[in-house]
């Protein structure tokens, strides 16, 4: 499923979600100097295992330049047992989460983001404006070489100008998993 992107310069929402190392997050607890980036990723989806080496790899670097990160895993873990907390923990660990991974046990954040698929990218400027809601590059299941960094180049525009590119394509992943 692909995303469709959302109006330009709407504010972040608010949350209080619980991390895999026990402490709650708000927004304020992980907006970066720059700016923010929330994204909703799971354990299962295919597109979130293809890609989350890259994402690590991004939300390292985008900390660099004053970004802050965090990953929200949005999905019904009744329905879907591989993404429950404790498979949280060891997904995180696997890869070498270096950012909050919380869990939106009851949906709300997803649906007050407008968060469609996993993983879906929502890059917002220091005054916590959505600047971003791309795709973090133009591979999806398989690498493409050379594919360039649009999540990266988003981002650091967004941290140097406070606006993110006119042109934005939309991330492409597996639909969030509602509760009935």
């Amino acid at each position: 499923m692909m995303n469709t992107t959302h109006a330009i310069g709407w504010k972040a929402k608010d949350f209080a979600l619980q991390g895999i190392d026990g402490r709650t997050y708000s927004l304020a607890d992980i907006r970066g100097p720059k700016g923010t980036l929330v994204v909703f990723i799971c354990n299962h989806c295919p597109y979130v295992k293809a890609s989350i080496n890259r994402i690590v790899t991004e939300a390292n670097a985008l900390r660099e330049i004053g970004i802050g990160t965090i990953a929200i895993m949005p999905n019904d873990t009744e329905s879907y047992p591989e993404d429950s907390f404790d498979n949280m923990k060891a997904f995180a660990a696997r890869y070498g989460f270096s950012f909050p991974y919380v869990i939106d046990t009851s949906q709300e954040v997803a649906r007050a983001y407008g968060a469609q698929c996993t993983p879906d990218f929502f890059g917002f400027n220091a005054k916590d404006e959505l600047q971003y809601r791309g795709r973090l590059d133009a591979a999806r299941i398989t690498a493409v070489p050379n594919a360039g960094r649009d999540l990266f180049e988003a981002m650091k525009q967004i941290a140097e100008t406070g606006h993110g590119p006119q042109e934005q394509f939309p991330s492409m992943g597996c639909s969030i998993k509602w509760k009935d």
